[in-house]
């Protein structure tokens, strides 16, 4: 079983985590915009960040010879584990139903302020357990004032979604009513999610940041955005922020047994192991809740079936991508959180300054936005740049 052992180890795997892990929520809103159903894309996403977890249990969990005290990966499948397992496998339900929320919330409130959020309160519950889970290993006097940093970009990511919010609703009063009311609908052709629309609104016809993009782009998604609450956006964010601020401590606690809940002589279960029953419990839960959402839609979406799912290969590469992003990206942070502590490991959160990078790049997020959504938005930056290089240097070595 191979085991990140340095510092330097510890905080490549957090730095390549934050990579991955900030990219792939960029390809499932591409998805969603681009008109395909989020329950198909999702059931995608799922099975590959699934495989992840398979592969690296197979490989980093099975390279060198085990010992009794850390045995390899299908060695500890034998042992009697169940506490470990049932700490992991919390973990992977709370990660999915996260990460379920926030492909609603991506088309409500937009990749760039859904993932500063969520990450955000991430930290500031989830970071704050894992520093005494870990028995103070990190630095106090530096791994707090970068939560304070988090704590400060939650608060100014909500001022940065309804600031845009409020331009975007100044855009559309000035475009022509007709424009805005255009017909459209979602269905699924030949097992496809297709995007019926009538009058002149060809997708690409308007410059990013312009109304008219923003009526293509109502248009063309699969999640009607137009109307809705601001609040219920961000209530969706925050829901899916509690929900993944407690997979790592879970995750913590069934790899480190800091209660004590396994039998005496029975090894703590190892990042691998730990990391493939987290990932199934999360693989089963979201196969349960999206083939519920095929017949039983929500958010005004329509209908499917699985039939349908099955043969809908517009977009798919993406989604099985993203899956893939995800799943070893969470196992990186793992395996630096097992070396260096969970609580610097939550740097990672991170990732909203590469979706952002996404956001604007590919989506054309805040143009032609006013000066104070941009004084906003460089504020939230500036406090995750910050809050990412005070955690990474809170790191410690777990003995």
């Amino acid at each position: 079983m191979y085991v990140v052992e340095s510092k330097g180890g510890a905080i490549a795997c957090m730095l390549l985590a934050l990579l991955f892990l900030g990219t792939w929520p960029a390809l499932l809103t591409l998805l969603e915009r681009r008109g395909r159903l989020p329950q198909h894309t999702y059931l995608d996403y799922t099975i590959t960040n699934m495989l992840a977890a398979v592969i690296i249990a197979f490989t980093f969990g099975e390279i060198r010879k085990g010992t009794p005290e850390s045995p390899n990966f299908l060695e500890q499948l034998a042992q009697d584990n169940w506490p470990s397992i049932l700490f992991a496998m919390a973990g992977g339900i709370v990660l999915s139903l996260g990460n379920l929320a926030t492909q609603y919330a991506w088309a409500l409130v937009g990749l760039s302020v859904t993932e500063v959020v969520s990450s955000s309160i991430t930290v500031v519950i989830g970071t704050t357990l894992n520093y005494f889970l870990d028995d103070k290993i990190n630095r106090a006097e530096i791994l707090f004032p970068g939560v304070a940093c988090f704590l400060i970009a939650v608060c100014l990511g909500s001022l940065v979604h309804t600031s845009n919010d409020a331009d975007n609703r100044e855009k559309l009063s000035s475009h022509p009513t007709k424009e805005k009311d255009e017909a459209r609908t979602v269905s699924v052709v030949n097992g496809s999610s297709t995007v019926e629309e009538s009058g002149n609104s060809a997708a690409g016809r308007g410059k990013a940041g312009t109304a008219g993009f923003l009526v293509e782009l109502e248009n063309r998604r699969a999640i009607k955005v137009f109307g809705r609450s601001t609040f219920m956006g961000l209530g969706i964010v925050f829901f899916a922020g509690i929900c993944f601020s407690m997979f790592s401590p879970a995750f913590n606690l069934a790899t480190n047994d800091q209660w004590h809940t396994l039998k005496k002589g029975v090894p703590h279960l190892s990042v691998y192991t730990a990391f493939f029953y987290f990932s199934l419990s999360c693989f089963v839960l979201a196969l349960i809740l999206n083939i519920t959402f095929l017949y039983r839609p929500v958010m005004n979406l329509p209908k499917t079936t699985f039939k349908a799912y099955v043969n809908d290969w517009n977009g798919r590469g993406w989604a099985l991508l993203a899956g893939l992003l995800c799943g070893f990206g969470n196992g990186l942070q793992f395996m630096g959180g097992q070396a260096a502590g969970y609580a610097a490991a939550d740097a990672v959160q991170a990732l909203p300054l590469v979706s952002t990078f996404w956001g604007v790049i590919l989506f054309g997020e805040y143009r032609n936005s006013s000066r104070r959504t941009y004084v906003l938005l460089f504020g939230m930056l500036f406090m995750f740049v910050a809050a990412v290089g005070v955690l990474m240097a809170s790191s410690g070595h777990r003995k």
